[in-house]
């Protein structure tokens, strides 16, 4: 058994106010409907944007954030962007605006498909949040504002959930529309908060605060940012956390492997994987370099090897 670290810890509180590094220069993917940047820490940030009708945002109309089959293209790209780019060690998902991280698919879109391409539609969105979760890198979802439907949907694909301070609501009101949440909605929430109570949030419909949300686990953390800048700083900030040399990337995204893919798996079997993934370590350098520092007494640095 490791005896417990009783040296000052590294990172500071986000209390602190620490800047770790700037918002990045976001530049707009193929279809407009997602911006994408990478900071000089490595975190790699995928701004969701588009109007109500899931089109991209022009003059004076509210940030909403709605989907599309474009805009999942825009998403998967940014995805494997980041997947493929060795120097970023976190995606930071976050929605254009103040007032929607995102209200999930267009309604107005989805009215113009048929129900077979319906389907594939929502096979696409499967798809590209199960790349999502299967990228060993950590995924932070900042909720700059309401994640209701879709937007929840995605949002319950990442790692770790953030709410903005506010009169924002959560929730899968899918079935006033006569369905379910079919893009993981149904399989994520339960596994999230549990069988009961998914039940009840998906057959209701009803739309909860972040307050509740981060009562029942859902929502991890509520930051009460004055302002949206604040709290993107905020949110990036502590993404850094992660980055490095602060952190050991490379376990992180061993321990996120074992996480997702073990969870499905007998109990015997995930043990397995988790002692691969645990000698995976053992051979890298960062665990060299963190076991010589606690022994020496230093604060390791960490180079993702």
């Amino acid at each position: 058994m490791t005896p417990p670290d009783t040296r000052p810890q590294l990172l500071m509180p986000r209390s602190v106010g620490r800047c770790m590094s700037e918002w990045p220069e976001l530049k707009p993917m193929k279809n407009r409907l997602v911006n994408y940047g990478v900071s000089d820490n490595g975190v790699a940030i995928i701004e969701l944007i588009s109007d109500s009708d899931g089109e991209p945002l022009e003059g004076d109309k509210t940030s909403v954030n709605t989907y599309t089959r474009e805009m999942w293209h825009d998403i998967d790209d940014a995805i494997l962007a980041a997947r493929f780019d060795d120097d970023v060690s976190v995606i930071l998902l976050t929605g254009h605006g103040d007032k929607f991280f995102s209200a999930g698919a267009s309604i107005k879109y989805l009215n113009k498909l048929t129900p077979r391409y319906k389907y594939f539609f929502c096979l696409h969105a499967n798809e590209t949040l199960s790349r999502l979760e299967q990228t060993p890198k950590l995924v932070i979802a900042a909720l700059n504002g309401h994640t209701v439907g879709g937007g929840l949907e995605i949002a319950m694909a990442a790692d770790i959930r953030i709410g903005r301070k506010g009169n924002f609501q959560v929730g899968l009101p899918e079935v006033s529309l006569g369905v379910l949440a079919g893009t993981g909605g149904t399989a994520r929430l339960s596994r999230l908060v549990g069988k009961a109570k998914a039940m009840e949030i998906m057959v209701t419909g009803r739309k909860f605060s972040f307050e509740e949300a981060k009562e029942m686990d859902l929502v991890h953390d509520i930051y009460d940012s004055m302002t949206l800048e604040e709290y993107r700083q905020d949110t990036l900030d502590y993404a850094g956390r992660f980055t490095l040399p602060f952190a050991a990337a490379k376990a992180i995204g061993n321990i996120k492997r074992s996480v997702q893919s073990g969870m499905e798996i007998p109990l015997e079997y995930h043990l397995a994987l988790e002692r691969e993934l645990q000698s995976d370590l053992f051979q890298s350098d960062d665990a060299k370099a963190g076991i010589k520092a606690y022994v020496e007494k230093e604060t390791p640095r960490f180079s993702g090897n």
